[in-house]
């Protein structure tokens, strides 16, 4: 008997196992949109950066797919806060910025909220199609073509970026997985 239930755990457990690894890079959560969640550090950057710097990014998927919600948290930059964004391109690879998270500078698509700063800043909004600027055009995402932005996300391809005045090319970044 005590066999039997140890084999019945153990499948049980594979089970579960299986289920997360199913799921792929992201999670799904009860309204079976997609959720990623990212940290954020000077180590992903390229070439890594030296910084007090941290952050999260979480993103959640309209269940339509036609739109995305995103939350960016960061505290301790060493530089004052630029812009963020939504690049693509893999681990250790930098990429062209698909859609703006906030700009401090004036040059997002209309409707890019202001980034909070100028070391520590928590922004939200939601992105559609009408957000994607064709900075990843190079790399085959046109202006508008917010599904590729949504299957770059969900195949690891993606990475959120924070850019600051002591690092213009980023101080801290987290690859989407």
């Amino acid at each position: 008997m005590r066999k039997k239930k140890i084999a019945f755990a153990v499948a049980a457990a594979a089970v579960v196992a299986g289920g997360a690894f199913a799921n792929g890079p992201h999670q799904v959560n009860p309204n079976r949109r997609p959720v990623f969640h990212v940290s954020l550090d000077g180590y992903q950057e390229v070439l890594p950066v030296s910084t007090t710097g941290r952050g999260s990014l979480s993103i959640h998927v309209a269940p339509d797919g036609e739109s995305l919600g995103y939350t960016l948290r960061y505290s301790a930059l060493i530089g004052d806060v630029l812009q963020a964004h939504i690049h693509f391109g893999r681990p250790a690879i930098n990429g062209g910025i698909m859609v703006f998270l906030c700009s401090n500078l004036g040059n997002g698509p209309a409707g890019t909220p202001p980034c909070p700063g100028p070391h520590d800043g928590e922004v939200s909004g939601t992105l559609d199609a009408s957000d994607v600027i064709g900075g990843a055009s190079g790399q085959g995402i046109a202006v508008g073509e917010f599904a590729e932005v949504i299957a770059t996300l969900r195949n690891g391809s993606a990475y959120g970026n924070v850019h600051s005045t002591l690092y213009p090319g980023g101080e801290i970044r987290g690859n989407i997985r």
